[in-house]
């Protein structure tokens, strides 16, 4: 018996030394031996798609195709850590660095009139249907701010996460309800339902911006960025192009447009891998 259970303990100590080094020998990365994946890759990558992103856009565009299938991780390792890397290390420049941030609840405001909007509509007011994002064309609302007291407006619709992109010259609330609704009013009317904004004073005239725009809108409480959630995931995504502390002036409304556009097609892991180009015509024709 203990022959029998010396020789079994030596083989299983070969097969784990087997395993082992066959663990440690260096695997072929996938995207090397799969050119058109690689391909397909690097072209999302540059058009500033995360891997994350990336992989969700394979398995739902090829799902029969396993050799165009590949892990963000697999992407990650392919950038950072193979030797001589399969995608050019130019790609990287691509991948985002900038993290969404939250306000502390003990910032301060002082010297701020974020509370003075005569007659302001409380979110709490807000109709419990626009919650479940059920309908399209509700949307949240803010300013996105740089330097030299620039800014630029941004309008997120609730189910879809499309993004409008709005260059406003100044804080001023008449110029950024009228910069508001000129844009807004280009939609249709079945996607100018309501807005969500921020308590910021920029919004004081929001009367004007519901008499052109018959849309209704509502304000969160202070210090509650979580309650217009997709604006501010949406404002994280927007450093990418629009780093802190640059002057955003400088930038056209074509050139907003076209930052817009990419985003808006770039696929969601919330809206099951699609784009919210897509989504938003998809609710669009739903709803009739």
């Amino acid at each position: 018996m203990a022959r029998h259970g010396g020789r079994a303990g030596y083989r299983a100590a070969q097969a784990d030394t087997r395993a082992w080094a066959q663990a440690r020998r260096p695997k072929t990365c996938r995207l090397a031996t799969r050119p058109a994946l690689r391909a397909a890759v690097a072209e999302k990558l540059q058009r500033d798609w995360s891997p994350q992103q990336i992989a969700g856009w394979l398995r739902s565009t090829f799902p029969d195709n396993l050799d165009m299938q590949v892990s963000h991780e697999t992407i990650y390792l392919s950038l950072f850590v193979q030797s001589r890397g399969v995608l050019k290390k130019a790609l990287v420049a691509h991948l985002r660095r900038a993290r969404t941030m939250r306000r502390s609840k003990l910032a301060t405001t002082a010297g701020q009139l974020r509370s003075h909007i005569v007659d302001a509509v409380s979110i709490a007011e807000r109709p419990a249907h626009i919650e479940d994002r059920a309908v399209p064309g509700h949307w949240e609302g803010d300013l996105l701010c740089g330097s030299r007291n620039s800014q630029i407006a941004t309008l997120v619709e609730r189910r879809s996460r499309f993004v409008m992109l709005v260059k406003v010259p100044d804080k001023d609330s008449v110029n950024v309800a009228r910069a508001l609704a000129r844009h807004v009013r280009r939609l249709p009317q079945s996607l100018r339902r309501t807005l969500t904004w921020d308590r910021g004073i920029e919004m004081a005239a929001h009367a004007r911006f519901s008499l052109a725009t018959k849309m209704q809108v509502y304000f969160c409480d202070p210090y509650s960025p979580w309650q217009r959630g997709s604006n501010e995931n949406t404002n994280g995504l927007l450093r990418q192009y629009f780093p802190k502390r640059t002057d955003l002036s400088a930038h056209s409304q074509a050139h907003l447009d076209k930052v817009a556009a990419q985003l808006n097609g770039r696929p969601r892991q919330t809206l099951g891998w699609h784009c919210p180009a897509e989504a938003l015509d998809a609710a669009v024709a739903s709803t009739g």
